[in-house]
């Protein structure tokens, strides 16, 4: 029987990019069962654009923005009766076998999610972001930045997928459940694959799938307080969420310089403040998540997959370094 599978795009102002990202839907050589698009309160018109140029596209609107991980799942409970769910920015151009190429790399097994290969809008011989990792240092970061587009041709074990151009499994995500809305914004995808994890579920990298990504245009640029706020915020919320104490103790002699050093790189671009205000509201997040049962909660049947998390975030450190 043949899969089905829906792509959702969140869109929040996004009139500069929406119809490079929705004609390439258009070109594909496996079309999407269901296009989506998430408006998250857009007031440049982006919206009324896409219901006028695009109507093969369903259009859920928000009054306000809600955050990725709102639009994104808003998108996901749309396409219930989907067997997979793709997500992709709204600021990335999709080369023709997108779909197909993760359809195809999402079928191994055990596999939670599948990610594109992201290039460089502006120089498209250079690589965006490969495949998604996380370090004892308390430290995300995409794998091949700047790196020629030709490496990394081989699929690779990530730690987990970039959401904005990976597909998931929808039966698995009913499992694991969905994206975590107090994240707002950024490490939501590294919370998500890092839950799927702990499970023994893979996230993977599909290199033969690639988009064109433009990177930040929804924030508008590389740092600014709204993404220094919430990445700080949020560094510290997946760390309470997803390790359990003693996990969160062995790994105290590199979290701490870790943040301490992050701590440093903020205060020189001119948001210190903002930094530190981040990290406390992380720890009232996770006091937060705590009170309402949101933290991850350790199961002795999963121990072997935390003993392997922990390894790749010790090994994570030397690729992050080196």
């Amino acid at each position: 029987m043949k899969k089905k599978v829906s792509v959702v795009i969140p869109n929040y102002n996004g009139l500069m990019y929406y119809r490079g990202c929705l004609a390439a839907m258009r070109r594909q050589t496996r079309p999407a069962d269901r296009l989506i698009v998430v408006d998250n309160g857009s007031t440049d018109g982006s919206a009324e654009e896409v219901a006028r140029l695009f109507p093969e596209a369903e259009l859920i609107r928000f009054p306000e923005n809600t955050g990725f991980c709102g639009a994104v799942n808003a998108g996901i409970r749309a396409s219930k009766d989907m067997d997979y769910v793709i997500l992709l920015n709204n600021d990335t151009v999709a080369h023709p076998r997108f779909v197909e190429e993760l359809l195809l790399a999402i079928s191994g097994r055990k596999v939670f999610s599948a990610q594109a290969k992201m290039l460089q809008m502006q120089d498209p011989e250079r690589i965006d972001d490969a495949g998604d990792y996380y370090c004892a240092f308390g430290w995300a970061f995409a794998d091949g930045k700047g790196r020629p587009a030709g490496e990394y041709r081989k699929s690779r074990e990530l730690f987990a997928c970039c959401a904005g151009a990976a597909i998931y499994d929808c039966r698995l995500l009913e499992e694991v459940g969905l994206f975590d809305e107090e994240h707002f914004a950024y490490l939501e995808d590294i919370d998500i694959g890092w839950r799927a994890r702990i499970r023994g579920y893979r996230n993977i990298s599909a290199p033969r799938a690639k988009v064109l990504h433009a990177g930040s245009a929804a924030s508008g640029s590389i740092y600014n307080l709204f993404k220094v706020r919430n990445t700080s915020r949020n560094s510290i919320y997946i760390i309470g969420k997803n390790m359990p104490l003693p996990q969160i103790l062995l790994n105290l002699p590199l979290l701490v310089p870790g943040f301490l050093v992050k701590a440093v790189f903020f205060a020189a671009k001119g948001f210190g403040k903002e930094y530190v205000r981040g990290i406390a509201k992380g720890f009232a997040l996770c006091k937060k998540a705590r009170a309402e049962g949101k933290i991850v909660r350790f199961r002795p049947r999963y121990l072997g997959n935390y003993l392997k998390i922990q390894w790749e975030l010790w090994v994570n450190c030397l690729r992050r370094l080196g």
